[in-house]
């Protein structure tokens, strides 16, 4: 298991917003995010906090964290909190963007479906409450070719059932 981490900004009226997101590579489905006034490393772990809670991975060592050198990403909060939950780091190569392009193309997808569409923007609640939606909606909603033109959360359903179809079959 992958899951593969960045933050992109957002200019307010009353200044920036940060919004950091989780990635599960196999469905693509954005497992954790977080809004903030401030790019600190807390807010990175918050979104980590909400993967780790949502999705509760059982697989000891098996799920790997990739993200870019960012000082977030590679603070000693952070990284101790990857290992207390057994995931293993991975941080890309300094400046190369295509070292994290699933995430770098997350931030993109943001950007050109609600930041750029709905701007210009007031305030930070007005943010967060539009990241909420285009989340579910991305989740729910967004077909995408490369998982084969289905949504996200359905992609992660069919792998689910497949997966007990074979424990049932052992």
């Amino acid at each position: 298991m992958l899951w593969v981490s960045d933050f992109t900004y957002v200019a307010t009226w009353a200044g920036f917003v940060y919004v950091a997101f989780v990635i599960d590579t196999y469905a693509r489905r954005i497992v954790g995010w977080r809004a903030s006034r401030m790019a600190h490393a807390s807010f990175v772990l918050d979104a980590l906090e909400q993967a780790l809670h949502d999705r509760r991975p059982t697989h000891r060592g098996g799920l790997i964290h990739h993200s870019d050198r960012g000082s977030q990403y590679v603070s000693i909060k952070y990284t101790e909190r990857l290992a207390e939950a057994g995931i293993e780091p991975s941080v890309g190569s300094v400046g190369d963007s295509y070292d994290n392009a699933l995430a770098e193309t997350i931030n993109g997808l943001f950007k050109a479906e609600v930041i750029h569409r709905r701007g210009p923007w007031r305030s930070f609640e007005a943010v967060e409450y539009a990241t909420l939606e285009w989340v579910d909606w991305f989740n729910h909603r967004r077909l995408l070719e490369p998982i084969g033109n289905i949504p996200p959360a359905e992609a992660e359903d069919q792998y689910y059932a497949a997966a007990d179809n074979i424990d049932m079959a052992a």
